[in-house]
């Protein structure tokens, strides 16, 4: 009986990997060169890790891959990691409180159950992860980080909103909602659910009022900012330092040349964040995004850390990266044909080209040197190394395998 691969999930082809490994590539040179460092943290985690910090909520814990991790006595709950993010914050906690600024990054699968199998269930992506640090200049450099990542893999006309999880907590928690509440009323807000918001008129008309005219904000400057917060300043004062900390962010992007749309209504799904959101779009598909989160690593124990970070989707990316942008220059290809006697010098030969930098193969059965450069012949009697440059249809009769190590090794690409 045949057996299917499991519904939401996907294989990658060699062309796909090729594709897969060029933007993870560019992420990772990226992230070094600006001073960031690699991190990995497991597969697993313990479920508790993310419902105690309230970014799993009831909605979500039916779209977690959990079980009991049994001993034979007893168990905890166990999760395949449904955030990239909460991991590194416990990762920081153990290894590196109180160390000052962390700068860190990650290549990791993330999993999210969804019913139908239609979406994705596995995803890969990248993340970078700022501790320590709580300033606009910051959340910009993070900013300016993920547009570089995406400019290097050859993705442009990328759109960036921005949204600010602060402004919507001040006017929700006016409500005296919990900050899972908030999450809650907010995505209803957004997914058009209108009772939601007349709900909010109705028992705070100015809260409902404030509300409904931050989600129509729509601007590309921090003009635009400031003269919505002008009309808040009196009524909702709490307002003003979320607004201010928004509008420093806008002018420092504006300051290097980044292009951005104010979007409050952007901010879905905000239950960790507590600061400016920004968010990664091409063609309606959403590549990527990030924000401040300050509230993250007290609220697991580590002490009062600032922190704001991103993630970049591979799925998506490698879905835009051109087969041109990703492909590797090839490598000198050359193929091994051996006479049994000497079998041992063909795997000798290939080890010292493949140290060369190059590709080499040893013929096996039905195999065919139609993507090969150059086919090595080698032999039990003189001459003993015959090589055939198939591009210019030249013939070489060598000595020894120095010879075909100069021949092969010093010509550019075949």
């Amino acid at each position: 009986m045949r057996v299917r691969q499991c519904k939401g999930f996907r294989d990658l082809s060699p062309q796909e990997m090729g594709r897969f490994r060029f933007i993870a590539q560019a992420f990772r040179d990226c992230c070094f060169g600006w001073g960031f460092s690699e991190v990995r943290t497991p597969t697993l985690e313990y479920l508790h890790l993310f419902t105690a910090t309230g970014t799993l909520t009831p909605g979500m814990l039916g779209r977690v891959y959990s079980f009991l991790d049994w001993d034979g006595w007893s168990g905890q709950r166990v999760v395949l990691r449904p955030d990239g993010t909460i991991p590194v914050a416990r990762f920081y906690i153990d290894n590196l409180a109180g160390k000052g600024l962390a700068k860190l990054f990650y290549l990791a699968n993330i999993f999210r159950f969804e019913e139908t199998g239609e979406e994705a269930r596995e995803r890969w992506q990248g993340g970078v992860e700022l501790i320590g640090v709580s300033s606009p200049l910051a959340d910009v450099e993070l900013t300016v980080m993920a547009l570089e990542v995406l400019s290097r893999v050859g993705v442009s006309g990328v759109g960036l909103r921005l949204s600010h999880a602060g402004i919507i907590r001040s006017l929700l928690s006016r409500l005296g909602l919990s900050p899972r509440e908030q999450a809650r009323v907010f995505d209803q807000i957004l997914d058009g659910d209108s009772e939601a918001l007349a709900e909010i008129k109705s028992r705070r008309p100015r809260l409902g009022k404030a509300l409904a005219a931050l989600l129509e904000l729509r601007g590309d400057s921090s003009a635009a900012l400031k003269e919505v917060k002008a009309l808040f300043d009196h009524g909702l004062p709490e307002i003003t330092p979320h607004m201010d900390n928004m509008i420093s962010v806008a002018e420092l992007l504006e300051a290097v040349g980044c292009r951005y749309q104010i979007d409050i209504a952007s901010g879905r799904g905000f239950e960790y964040y507590t600061g400016v959101i920004f968010e990664l779009y091409k063609d309606g598909r959403k590549l990527g995004g990030g924000g401040r989160y300050d509230a993250l690593i007290p609220l697991m124990g580590g002490g009062d850390i600032p922190a704001s970070g991103f993630a970049l989707y591979l799925d998506p990316l490698m879905d835009l990266v051109t087969p041109e942008a990703s492909s590797r220059p090839q490598a000198r290809r050359v193929l091994i044909r051996t006479e049994p006697k000497v079998i041992g010098r063909g795997f000798d030969i290939a080890r010292r080209l493949r140290e060369a930098g190059c590709v080499a193969e040893l013929q096996l059965e039905g195999q065919e040197p139609a993507d090969f450069g150059w086919l090595l012949e080698l032999k039990d009697k003189a001459p003993f190394f015959v090589l055939t440059d198939r591009a210019r249809q030249q013939r070489f009769e060598l000595k020894d395998a120095d010879g075909v190590l100069e021949l092969v090794g010093g010509e550019d690409v075949a």
